[in-house]
């Protein structure tokens, strides 16, 4: 079992949290939702990485607190290198690498010219 620090309520087990799935997922904005198709915005809703390595989680202190804050982990030995708040970006070099990779961390007119070009005519 886990053993995560709350930064809120300190260290507690993990059955007191929810893993909300990965963390830094650029959303499409509200000017092309009208023009998502089904596939796009299926690819946004469900396609998600399932690494080797360290990887930027959303969690929830769902028996506590019920805040939600970040997680750089590795999902092959468990190991939490940090916990940082929502809507802030990793501070240690192993997560700031993390955070550069994933694709999906693109700003909202990036990921607005992706699905409009995905879009059909």
């Amino acid at each position: 079992m886990l053993r995560i620090k709350c930064p809120f309520c300190g260290y507690r087990n993990e059955s007191e949290f929810s893993c909300g799935g990965e963390a830094h997922i650029a959303r499409p904005s509200a000017a092309v939702s009208d023009k998502l198709t089904d596939s796009t915005f299926s690819e946004y809703l469900f396609m998600r990485e399932n690494p080797k390595g360290v990887f930027l989680e959303r969690w929830c202190h769902t028996s506590g607190c019920r805040r939600w804050f970040n997680v750089a982990r590795d999902t092959v030995t468990h190991q939490i290198y940090e916990i940082y708040p929502a809507g802030k970006t990793p501070k240690t070099t192993i997560g700031k690498k993390a955070y550069q990779v994933n694709w999906r961390r693109k700003s909202k007119a990036e990921v607005a010219s992706k699905y409009l070009k995905r879009t059909p005519k």
